[in-house]
């Protein structure tokens, strides 16, 4: 995903907001027929974890229905959703590849909050219980 320094910045400070649980949201890209991992990120969207915990989070299905239709309704699409580790590196837990099933082509975006260390992100694609690194470039 190509992904300007002021939206990667809005994801890591919302993560840092609740450094003690996972936050989450989806990250909109411009409306086209790119290949997965090359789309352009144009906005960052908040969302609630219902379970304010450290160790899984989840958009209400209803807030993510709103989100979603936001998103289609300013003429973008979904390209990702976005969510924190608190106590470990960016990498997806066995609950994200479970989770990822239903939602094939959207990128997994992380935020690394590992003690002692700064905010790592890094994004992936989960497909059919396959995990593949894709690259966040600058844009």
């Amino acid at each position: 995903m190509n992904i300007s320094t002021e939206l990667r910045h809005e994801v890591i400070a919302h993560a840092l907001e609740d450094p003690r649980n996972e936050v989450c949201g989806v990250v909109a890209v411009e409306a086209d027929d790119s290949p997965a991992g090359s789309a352009s990120a144009v906005g960052v969207y908040r969302a609630t974890n219902v379970h304010a915990s450290p160790l899984k989070f989840e958009i209400d299905p209803k807030q993510l229905l709103a989100l979603y239709n936001k998103i289609e309704t300013q003429g973008h699409q979904l390209g990702a959703i976005y969510h924190s580790h608190v106590r470990s590196a960016p990498y997806p837990s066995q609950t994200d590849v479970n989770f990822a099933a239903n939602w094939p082509g959207v990128e997994w975006i992380i935020v690394g909050l590992a003690a002692g260390q700064e905010p790592e992100l890094r994004s992936y694609l989960i497909e059919q219980g396959e995990v593949r690194e894709v690259p966040l470039q600058a844009r």
